[in-house]
C-alpha cells in the first residue's frame, strides 16, 4: 500500500504559493506608488509632467483596487491611500483654465 502525503504538507505548499503571489502584487502596488510619488514631487508646474504623473496615478489606482478585491489589502487600507494619493495629486494640479466671468 502507498503512503499518502499528509494534508498539513499540502496546505503548507499552498500557503507559500499564496504568499508568493501576494508579496509579488504588493510589491508592484508600492513600487507604483513610489513611481507617482517621484512624479508628483518632480512636477512643477509644467503640464506635461502633470499629466505624467496623473497616468501614474490611474496606473496606481488599478493595482490598489485589484488587490484590495483579491483580499491582500483590506479595502479600507486601499481607499486611504488611493485618497491620500489623490490629495497630493490635487495639490499639484494647480494649471487650471482661467475662468470667465459672464458679466
Amino acid at each position: 500500500m502507498a503512503k499518502k502525503k499528509s494534508s498539513a504538507e499540502k496546505r503548507h505548499r499552498q500557503s507559500e504559493e499564496r504568499r508568493l503571489r501576494n508579496k509579488s502584487v504588493k510589491s508592484s502596488v508600492r513600487t507604483s506608488a513610489k513611481k507617482f510619488v517621484l512624479l508628483a514631487q518632480k512636477s512643477g508646474n509644467n503640464a506635461a509632467e502633470i499629466a505624467e504623473a496623473g497616468t501614474a496615478l490611474k496606473d496606481m489606482i488599478k493595482k490598489i483596487d485589484t488587490a484590495a478585491q483579491k483580499g491582500i489589502i483590506k479595502k479600507n487600507a486601499a481607499g486611504r491611500k488611493k485618497s491620500r494619493m489623490q490629495r497630493l495629486f490635487n495639490s499639484i494640479n494647480t494649471i487650471k483654465a482661467p475662468i470667465k466671468a459672464d458679466l
